[in-house]
């Protein structure tokens, strides 16, 4: 899938900042940049076209178009955003996916009318807009009051997994039927509506699943999930929680403390954990298709 959109001089100089770290070295005549995020290529051209390509170029696209005062799709009305924030939901998503170490981990959670109060008084939202010691101080709380599943995919498991059919959206949205499955089949709640952070479109989305396995359906697919349904907001602080304690218990283990992303600062670390233990530890503790693995390794003599 391929998109095509143009910005203010302002959202461009924030993208040149947010894909510094993911630039491919390559230079191409008339482009500003060309970048790699996840499974989408980002190319940005004198002109000022920005066009994404891969399975969820319309999602980044429409990321910079709204926060550039645009959008590619309808924005929803108020009265459409308050009846998935005010119903009895289960949600899901995940965290670790733009991390260099540390694992993917995905959460559904199910949220009543009833949990709503005690959750805002929490001061429950996406997880990305929470500081690591906020999340580390109500996740336990939220985890008391309301049901959840939890899937943690370490990075040796995912190195098993990604290749060009298995790519990153694959592996998340495997992981997500997983939990929604687990959670409404075993809990059995009484919700109006399950939905899932727009990842993917809803086609994709399932035919990413293989089709010998349990699949839930009926899902609503929405962009900025976290921040229109609790039972997602949830689910973003759940699984913030557990990366968090898994981060730290990796760090502890190597006895080096691993930094979280994948900029530069993330390489040096990485050359620090092939110098003590060897360039076959990081199929353990790292994402080796990240291209981090690439410029650690070009330093080292292998």
């Amino acid at each position: 899938m391929n998109k095509v959109i143009k910005v203010s001089d302002k959202t461009r100089e924030k993208m040149i900042k947010y894909y510094e770290d993911k630039k491919r070295e390559k230079k191409i005549p008339y482009v500003v940049f060309q970048a790699e995020d996840m499974d989408t290529v980002i190319t940005m051209y004198e002109s000022g076209k920005i066009m994404f390509q891969g399975v969820s170029a319309d999602v980044d696209a429409n990321m910079w178009l709204e926060m550039d005062g645009q959008s590619l799709v309808k924005e929803p009305t108020q009265q459409e955003i308050s009846k998935y924030y005010y119903c009895n939901s289960v949600g899901s998503d995940e965290v670790g996916t733009g991390d260099y170490f540390g694992p993917i981990v995905v959460t559904a959670s199910y949220v009543t009318k009833e949990d709503i109060s005690f959750l805002e008084e929490l001061g429950v939202k996406d997880s990305k807009k929470l500081t690591d010691e906020k999340i580390l101080e109500i996740a336990p709380k939220i985890a008391k009051q309301i049901k959840y599943k939890t899937l943690i995919l370490s990075n040796k498991e995912y190195n098993e997994h990604h290749n060009q059919e298995h790519n990153m959206n694959k592996i998340k949205a495997i992981m997500h039927n997983k939990v929604l499955y687990q959670l409404i089949t075993e809990e059995k709640p009484k919700y109006d509506y399950i939905i899932v952070d727009e990842f993917a479109k809803e086609n994709r989305y399932y035919s990413y699943i293989p089709q010998n396995t349990n699949i839930q359906r009926g899902i609503t697919f929405m962009t900025k999930a976290e921040d229109k349904n609790l039972a997602v907001a949830c689910s973003s602080i759940i699984s913030r929680y557990i990366f968090l304690k898994e981060f730290d218990k990796l760090s502890d283990n190597l006895h080096i403390p691993l930094v979280k992303g994948a900029g530069v600062n993330v390489d040096k670390i990485g050359q620090e954990v092939v110098d003590k233990y060897g360039k076959e530890k990081l199929e353990e503790i790292a994402k080796l298709n990240f291209k981090n693995t690439e410029r650690i390794l070009k330093t080292r003599i292998v």
